[in-house]
């Protein structure tokens, strides 16, 4: 069974405002129809209107439009036309006009007519009435319950708009929400495990939620595979790479081959690890604990300096966190090697912003493009063209770092010096004490 789509969702909703305008224009009209005053303002038009007609009616041409200047009061206005011609009003008074006729059955004579004007016009009670020389004698008074007709009017105009925007926001907002679920599990989308949404909506939103379920479906399975891959490829590595190490150990070649040898056979254990490193999971399977980040990023410049690195630390003694240890210290130690490596020192530095841990790490090496700030950041990546011997990795260690922090629902800026060097600087929320 098809359900209703977007454009029969709009048809509908045109449709239920034309019925409704219908129904409240022909209850307005039923209303006014029925209209009738208090019987001392009654009497007070059926008064006028006789005195008036007949005051004019024995005045001169010439004189008839100042006579009905003078008969014109604040609450009662006047004007003669030598002419027929009768501009119906927009609601016709019939009930009025029979209450007035019963008290001055003469008016009938002249066929009177009343109504109510527009509302652009003031909204009170007009008419006009035939005089025995086939001219024309309009009027306009102020009724004491027109305003309940006014308001009626009004209800009746606005009661249209009101309906189609009430069912509008009714239809979109039903309509949006898959849709707002949609792209809320874009953003998550080869993250984890696919999270396949109920099918909701008209008919061209279950098809697009639809397409999206598969789409993350085959998203899954081709990272799923790439994963694996690279497992298996770094898991193979491993066996030749030991048997390369032991025939080194044996084999006969001079002093300072065998040390480049090592460093080759080095670097390539160091490529596997971050391989490794970036394709598992990230430990999202780890609960968090809490950890001394200032003791963690002290201990890992203890350790530079131990191996003669230009490392140093600056900051508070002790700050916990609720994280996971093992990917933060290797995000740590990814971004002080980094700092070693490219700007020959590292400065790091702990402090504690409200609830969260900032952790800075600054180098004097030349820094990064301000075009290139988020290039580095993505997998194998490198702004080295030419993958010197003197910068090794593939790309893989902002990466990691990125993803360690984002494990931790945190933050991660580079920022370029002014004096030279680059400053990277890691937010970590749920600082304790």
């Amino acid at each position: 069974m098809r359900r209703f789509g977007l454009p029969e969702r709009l048809l509908a909703i045109l449709l239920l405002v034309a019925l409704i305008d219908f129904a409240a224009n022909t209850l307005l009209f039923d209303r006014a129809s029925a209209f009738a005053l208090r019987r001392d303002d009654a009497e007070r038009i059926a008064e006028t209107l006789v005195l008036a007609s007949r005051a004019i009616e024995r005045s001169p041409f010439d004189d008839r439009p100042g006579v009905a200047k003078a008969l014109s009061t604040p609450r009662f206005s006047v004007a003669w036309s030598p002419n027929g011609g009768r501009a119906p009003g927009s609601l016709a008074l019939s009930t009025l006009r029979e209450q007035v006729v019963a008290l001055s059955p003469e008016l009938a004579q002249g066929d009177l007519q009343l109504s109510l004007r527009s509302l652009a016009g003031g909204g009170n009670i007009g008419g006009s009435i035939i005089l025995r020389d086939r001219t024309v004698l309009r009027f306009e008074t102020i009724g004491s319950g027109t305003w309940r007709l006014n308001l009626g009017r009004f209800v009746t105009y606005m009661l249209p708009t009101l309906v189609l925007a009430a069912l509008a926001w009714a239809l979109f907002h039903a309509t949006l929400r898959p849709l707002e679920r949609l792209v809320g599990a874009s953003r998550t989308v080869g993250s984890g495990r696919p999270q396949p949404l109920d099918e909701e909506g008209p008919d061209e939103v279950r098809q697009l939620i639809r397409a999206f379920n598969q789409m993350q479906q085959r998203i899954h399975r081709s990272l799923l595979a790439r994963t694996q891959s690279m497992l298996a490829i770094g898991h193979d590595l491993r066996t030749p790479l030991a048997r390369l190490q032991l025939r080194l150990e044996n084999a006969r070649v001079d002093e300072e081959t065998r040390i480049d040898m090592e460093g080759d056979i080095a670097e390539m254990r160091h490529l596997l690890e971050s391989l490794q490193a970036f394709v598992e999971t990230g430990g999202s399977n780890i609960p968090a604990e809490r950890i001394d980040i200032a003791a963690m990023a002290a201990t890992l410049v203890d350790s530079a300096q131990d191996a003669g690195k230009d490392a140093t630390y600056d900051g508070l003694d002790r700050l916990e966190v609720m994280a996971r240890a093992v990917s933060i210290r290797r995000a740590l130690s990814n971004l002080i090697d980094n700092a070693l490596h490219y700007g020959e020192r590292a400065r790091v530095s702990v402090r504690r912003e409200g609830a969260d841990a900032v952790i800075a790490i600054e180098d004097d090496g030349p820094g990064i493009p301000t075009g290139r700030l988020d290039d580095v950041l993505q997998p194998f990546v490198r702004l080295d063209n030419a993958r010197s011997r003197d910068t090794p990795g593939m790309g893989l260690g902002l990466p990691i770092v990125r993803r360690a922090v984002k494990l931790e629902r945190g933050s991660l800026h580079l920022l370029n010096r002014e004096g030279g060097g680059l400053t990277v600087v890691i937010r970590l929320p749920g600082a304790v004490d």
